[in-house]
């Protein structure tokens, strides 16, 4: 993975950097010597490491915006992290630049159950966000599978969804407000606790921006009462490309459950090793909740079942009470670990029209033979995010190569059937160079002259998102200041 040259002015003056930083914070919140620095030489997508020069970590609003005002003055890139379980390589950090990590900014600051909202730091975790108010009966909507340990701050970054987004929408659809600083310093508000915000929709440009345009340091989150009762259904099949189908003709129908979970077979296998829970050795199946009062589950749970019975299921169970639908969830909650026992693998994430599932898993099945290795299929097949999991060896030579080029591949048969590269784990570095897949050069044009309002000096995490031969222009001058 190509990244571009490390600025030596830059390394040369990492004394004075770090002397500067620490007028501003206390010793503990500056982390310079090389191998502290290590712990944040790359994020979830492992494969690609590089520490940076130092790395932060902030408490407030004030001594973030004093951090980005010393490296802006000094030409020093910045790259935001959160937790770092980004898959797509959003907190690589490059040799020359700062991670500013918001993991030490976690503290509820208002919680507003009349209006139904929560504002928090942005370091809180997703989880926990729930957990600050489901004694009152309320819930945080979003839940991407890393939901224990991501935070809000990577959540906005990258537009996290999760199973849970069929209903209830992905992070933008549940984000208000946020507090904002500009890579010189300037601390903004945008959005706040109600439903529409005046003027431009400045909320919706920072919320998926990957770090590009400044950090979010708090966050005004939209909060739901409970619903009254869930329910999951567990539906096998004998192909994948039977349960795409289904999954076509629940959507059709106008069904709209709270979640569609999408295992094939080789997610089957691997969950039941690890985790036990119980599933069908088949080819394929489908976790479909339902959620409301009892008399609205059974009428959901029925219209399913119905659709389901016409693609001839090799076996459909239904969980009867919280313990079986547990058993339901577990297998799904642990196919990522559960994966990560048989080989490396990397994480993909590409969004598809529902409709065109069939034929996306059955080619997809075609490039595996194709290169030689073998994937597995977990993701949110509600609404088209998919999740592939292409398994490698990263001890042997060219397989990490192999894997990229047939990723590559899965992610350009996405946009070709009218999807886009990235639902919820963003472009970051592994798809980059994709871009002109989806996008004409006018169109990175426009979007990278919004990052020139925000960040004129590209200071904010360069050399993500824009592939390396668009953005080369805008970063060799931000490099020639510094």
């Amino acid at each position: 993975m190509e990244m571009p040259t490390p600025s030596q002015n830059v390394l040369n003056r990492k004394p004075e950097l770090v002397k500067r930083l620490l007028s501003v914070l206390p010793r503990d919140a500056v982390i310079d010597h090389e191998a502290e620095t290590k712990a944040y030489e790359c994020d979830a997508l492992s494969a690609y490491r590089c520490p940076p020069l130092a790395a932060v970590l902030p408490r407030t609003t004030e001594e973030i915006s004093a951090i980005l005002k010393i490296c802006n003055e000094m030409q020093v890139p910045v790259v935001p992290r959160g937790s770092g379980t980004s898959l797509s390589g959003g907190a690589l950090p490059t040799a020359d630049s700062v991670i500013l990590g918001v993991a030490r900014m976690n503290a509820v600051l208002e919680t507003n159950y009349p209006d139904r909202y929560i504002k928090v730091q942005s370091g809180r975790t997703n989880l926990s966000v729930t957990g600050a108010v489901e004694v009152d009966g309320f819930f945080y909507a979003p839940d991407p599978s890393s939901q224990l340990a991501c935070a809000i701050a990577g959540n906005i970054a990258m537009n996290s969804g999760g199973a849970h987004c069929l209903k209830y929408g992905v992070t933008s659809n549940n984000l208000l407000g946020v507090k904002f600083v500009t890579m010189q310093g300037d601390i903004i508000e945008i959005g706040g606790p109600y439903l529409d915000a005046e003027g431009l929709d400045l909320l919706g440009l920072i919320c998926g921006s990957e770090g590009q345009l400044g950090i979010v340091t708090e966050a005004t989150l939209r909060i739901l009462p409970k619903p009254e009762g869930a329910l999951p259904v567990l539906i096998g099949f004998d192909k994948n490309e039977t349960a795409g189908a289904c999954v076509a003709d629940i959507v059709k129908a106008g069904v709209l459950p709270v979640a569609i979970e999408f295992m094939d077979s080789p997610c089957i296998k691997a969950t039941e090793a690890f985790a036990g829970a119980g599933y069908p050795l088949c080819e394929a199946l489908l976790i479909i909740e339902v959620e409301g009062s009892k008399a609205e589950i059974d009428e959901q749970l029925e219209k399913i079942i119905t659709i389901a019975r016409k693609h001839d299921p090799v076996e459909l169970r239904e969980a009867k009470d919280e313990d079986e639908a547990n058993r339901i969830w577990l297998g799904r909650k642990s196919a990522f670990g559960a994966m990560g026992q048989l080989n490396d693998y990397m994480c993909l994430d590409g969004t598809i029209p529902v409709t065109q599932l069939p034929y996306v898993l059955r080619r997809m099945n075609e490039l595996s033979e194709e290169f030689g290795l073998k994937v597995g299929n977990v993701f949110h097949a509600g609404d088209g995010n998919l999740h592939p999991l292409i398994l490698y060896d990263a001890n042997k030579p060219g397989d990490l190569q192999t894997c990229e080029a047939f990723g590559a591949e899965i992610l350009k048969l996405c946009v070709e059937v009218g999807g886009c590269l990235t639902g919820e784990h963003g472009v970051g570095i592994e798809k980059r160079d994709l871009m002109h897949v989806q996008f004409e050069p006018v169109d990175l044009e426009a979007q990278m002259q919004i990052k020139d309002v925000f960040d004129p000096n590209w200071l904010m995490n360069p050399a993500k998102v824009f592939p390396l031969s668009s953005s080369a222009d805008r970063r060799n001058a931000s490099s020639a200041m510094g």
